[in-house]
Parts: C-alpha cells; structure tokens; sequence
C-alpha cells in the first residue's frame, strides 16, 4: 500500500514538473510574437507551443509591458487530479 502511494505522489510531480514546463515554454514563445520577435498571434502561438507538450492552454492573456501570461493544463489525467501549470514572459528587465 505505501508502495502505490509513492507511485502516485511521484507521478503527479513528474506531471506537475512537464505541466509547469509546458506553461514556461508556451509563455516564452506568446512573448516573443507578441514582441514581433517570431510571427503568429501570442496566445495561438503559445497555444500551439503547449500542443507539443502534450498539454492545452487554459487561459492566455497579455499584460502590461509587452508580458503574457498562460496557463496550462496536461492531457493526462492522473487519479490525484490534473497537472496544471502557470508561466509569465515577457521582455528582460
């Protein structure tokens, strides 16, 4: 029994980390078309990015000072609940 719930806990981190890395990478893509640095909308792009990682963009929104903001959430579900993920971006300081 101790045995299954290591497996589970050690699983949902491994989702949480894939889930948060999805959010980074789909924020730091949305920040650069949103900068005109790639082209594409951000938010498509962003969504786009986060597709490839196997996991859905929940929301996307563009803030002040050319920033985006994005939330993500992996196709898998595991059984202590959905992987989520949430990443800002934008120019450096």
């Amino acid at each position: 029994m101790a045995m299954a719930v290591m497996l589970l806990l050690a699983q949902s981190a491994v989702l949480a980390s894939r889930a948060a890395a999805a959010a980074d990478l789909a924020a730091l893509a949305g920040a650069d078309a949103l900068r005109g640095i790639t082209t594409g909308e951000p938010c498509t792009v962003a969504a786009e990015v986060a597709a490839r990682h196997a996991a859905t963009v929940l929301s996307c929104s563009e803030g002040s000072g050319q920033t985006i903001e994005v939330r993500t959430e992996l196709g898998e579900r595991p059984l202590l609940g959905a992987a989520t993920g949430r990443a800002r971006a934008g120019p450096p300081p």
